[in-house]
């Protein structure tokens, strides 16, 4: 039973990533009207008569999310009926079908009524948060099987944290993100990583998309540096733990790579493919991120309810 959860929770995780990326793609295609203003029909139609490329997007799309709705609701159920023991599970099926729940019904709002570019750049940081709850359900039924130590990882009070600062400031730089894309700033500021402009006025004289767009950058290179920053405390402080060390390099893997395809989609003035590779990272950081939360959730219940062992020590 627990090899069949396993592979469902897997492909109940990339299958996440396709709607991410979906999403991603809806949005920079601009294919967000390709069904018109019917859902969850396709201009009022099963299968319509006649298909445009925004449309076929559109309800690939939509397929792929409503596949993933029976998938991740299988997972949810046997999760909690197998491994509902472990404390986090729980928790975590019944977020993973809630914000998967929500996330279609933004996008269905979007479609039927319209919404401004503020209310629809949530909908990114809302799926995020959904894969981050199925990414987490994955791990967790992996870990039941002691596939690696993590039970006597112990984080000390002041990077419990930072990783929580850390978290709703990533979901902001992705909201920033998103706002680019809807508000249709990605390519106000041609150069990188500065807006170069001409006017005397400088910064005064930026208009309200450029601001959007700069927003975006300097709050990314904030996102960035932090990252680095806090990779090294973790080398320093948990320099024996193969969950820690591990886990914060692939993160910083996925930062960097980040960086990197925001630069890109720059300089290749939105190469598809980079801009998706951009969404892709970002989601995948956020994730490994997540995990530390639940980790460091399980610190301070441990130090709570005083159930840490003689040897550990958590140092504020």
């Amino acid at each position: 039973m627990m090899k069949q959860l396993k592979w469902l929770s897997v492909v109940a995780t990339i299958g996440m990533i396709f709607v991410l990326l979906g999403g991603a793609l809806v949005t920079k295609t601009g294919s967000e009207d390709g069904c018109g203003d019917s859902w969850p029909l396709c201009e009022g139609q099963v299968i319509p008569s006649e298909f445009t490329f925004e449309m076929v997007i559109e309800l690939s799309h939509r397929l792929v999310s409503g596949a993933m709705g029976f998938i991740v609701l299988l997972l949810a159920i046997l999760a909690w009926r197998r491994i509902g023991h472990i404390r986090e599970v729980k928790f975590l099926s019944i977020s993973s079908v809630v914000f998967l729940v929500l996330q279609a019904l933004i996008g269905a709002a979007a479609v039927v009524w319209g919404q401004s570019d503020f209310v629809l750049a949530l909908h990114f940081g809302i799926s995020l948060i959904s894969f981050a709850t199925i990414f987490l359900l994955m791990l967790l039924i992996f870990e039941a099987d002691k596939m690696w130590d993590s039970e006597s990882l112990i984080i000390k009070k002041k990077h419990r944290i930072e990783f929580i600062a850390l978290s709703i400031y990533t979901l902001a730089v992705v909201y920033t993100g998103a706002l680019v894309r809807h508000t249709e700033s990605s390519l106000v500021c041609p150069d990188f990583p500065f807006c170069i402009n001409t006017e005397p006025a400088g910064l005064a004289s930026y208009n309200f998309q450029q601001w959007v767009q700069m927003g975006h950058r300097f709050s990314a290179i904030i996102l960035f540096i932090w990252t680095i920053v806090l990779f090294v405390k973790i080398v320093k402080n948990y320099k024996h733990s193969k969950v820690m060390i591990g886990g914060w390099s692939i993160a910083l893997t996925f930062i960097v790579l980040q960086a990197l395809s925001g630069a890109l989609s720059v300089i290749t003035m939105l190469n598809l493919y980079v801009a998706l590779a951009h969404a892709l990272f970002i989601s995948c950081y956020f994730g490994m991120l997540s995990y530390y939360l639940l980790l460091s959730n399980r610190s301070t219940y441990k130090e709570k309810h005083g159930l840490l062992n003689k040897s550990d020590k958590v140092i504020s």
